[in-house]
């Protein structure tokens, strides 16, 4: 069965960006061994899933950065190039290439994914769809990259709980650009 992973920028008191979507508390200058990090975890992902509202700042920055003629910024080759899947309840029609969009239920479309032949598969936002992702059940890691910033106020990822999830840390690495990764996996009986 196919691994659904979670990779996001998260602020040390548990926001992916700002209340209004903000993201400019993000850590970017990130040193050679976090970048080798985030490598390993992508190469062999071979599908991406997004919520709608992520998707339509994801997508066309990631094709920008790939078709940028002073050089392409890293990453983006493999971004725009792997086969996406954008969860929406309102959009019908896929806008981006390389992307198609479904509509169906949430639960039984991932599991189904997941059941597919294939490597792994990864999901970076935004905060509603991963929060469901999370409620459900269906994330198998959890790779958290913990920014020295706190923020106060934002969007959480845990606010959908609606009962008690319990994770194993796999491992936390500290980076010198200040960023902390903790690698969890659901526990699970």
């Amino acid at each position: 069965m196919r691994k659904l992973k979670l990779q996001v920028v998260i602020t040390i008191d548990g926001f992916i960006a700002g209340p209004n979507g903000e993201m400019d508390w993000m850590v970017g200058d990130w040193d050679d061994k976090l970048k080798d990090y985030i490598r390993e975890i992508t190469e062999p992902v071979d599908c991406i899933v997004l919520g709608r509202k992520l998707a339509q700042e994801f997508i066309p920055h990631w094709t920008a950065a790939f078709n940028n003629p002073a050089g392409a910024e890293e990453g983006s080759k493999k971004m725009v190039e792997t086969p996406k899947i954008v969860f929406s309840k309102t959009q019908t029609k896929s806008e981006w290439e390389n992307t198609v969009i479904e509509n169906g239920d949430l639960v039984e479309e991932i599991t189904k994914l997941k059941k597919q032949n294939g490597g792994d598969i990864i999901v970076y936002g935004g905060a509603s769809f991963v929060s469901a992702l999370i409620k459900h059940g269906l994330i198998d890691e959890l790779h958290l990259l913990i920014n020295p910033t706190a923020i106060g106020n934002g969007m959480p990822i845990f606010r959908e709980l609606d009962n008690t999830q319990s994770f194993n840390l796999i491992h936390a690495i500290p980076f010198e650009c200040g960023i902390v990764v903790l690698y969890y996996k659901p526990k699970r009986s």
